[in-house]
């Protein structure tokens, strides 16, 4: 059998100063990207404990729909003001776990991905927080991930008071009108500091879906789900499941 020659060898086994260069390019672009990455959280993480103490002056989806519609319905309340029942009807409706959980609720995971009835979303409150604070509307993994990222965030440098307050006041209504205080307005013609525990039920039960529902005409299904969220709302009083808001 023929022997092979050093110059097979050499053609088959790139040079050494070669493999050399690639492997530092390799280095150089994994450190480049891990830089990115960590002034991107850093970045990220400022921006999540500046809105601990500021409000969100707005986020990408009220802009989008101002620029559409001409104008929108958007007043800041303080939690403060509000009637107990307000926040406990949202996180009823929302987010029962809310008090339990630490932005992830796997067990509404489990049964949303094995539900075979209505589908109900499996996002937490803290979820549709940074989704609509810090992201943009539509479906995809890239924003998901994002969405993760900053639910993490949410959670270790907000309180769940700050979590409810955020999202009570960012949550669309009805088109164009976005927080509990411009949707007690538009809806009932009261200021939300008097809303009654029916009234803030009904707002509950048009999310998240606010478009499609209405709290002053309400569908069956929206009646029904009205009662659901005021026997819910008097369970997690009850139960301490509101204890970390209230």
């Amino acid at each position: 059998m023929a022997r092979k020659t050093n110059t097979e060898n050499i053609a088959k086994k790139p040079p050494r100063d070669i493999t050399a260069w690639l492997a530092g390019r390799w280095r150089k672009l994994c450190r480049a990207v891990f830089k990115v990455f960590i002034i991107f959280v850093l970045i990220s993480a400022f921006v999540v404990l500046l809105f601990r103490f500021i409000n969100p002056p707005t986020n990408a989806y009220i802009v989008s729909e101002r620029w559409r519609l001409g104008a929108v319905k958007r007043e800041w309340i303080d939690i403060s003001v509000l009637p107990k029942h307000v926040p406990r009807s949202i996180v009823a409706a929302e987010d029962a776990n809310f008090c339990t959980h630490y932005g992830f609720d796997f067990d509404q995971i489990r049964s949303a991905l094995s539900s075979t009835g209505r589908k109900r979303g499996a996002s937490t409150i803290s979820q549709q927080v940074a989704k609509n604070v810090f992201l943009w509307q539509g479906r995809s993994w890239v924003r998901k991930g994002f969405e993760v990222g900053f639910t993490v965030l949410i959670e270790l440098l907000w309180s769940k008071e700050r979590i409810i307050e955020v999202y009570i006041n960012v949550a669309e209504f009805d088109e164009g009108v976005f927080g509990v205080g411009a949707a007690a307005q538009h809806y009932f013609g009261v200021k939300p500091e008097r809303i009654t525990r029916l009234q803030a039920a009904r707002l509950a039960a048009i999310l998240p879906n606010p478009k499609k529902r209405s709290a002053i005409r309400p569908s069956a299904y929206t009646r029904k789900r009205t009662g659901q969220i005021l026997s819910g709302e008097e369970t997690i009083a009850a139960d301490g499941r509101a204890s970390c808001f209230l």
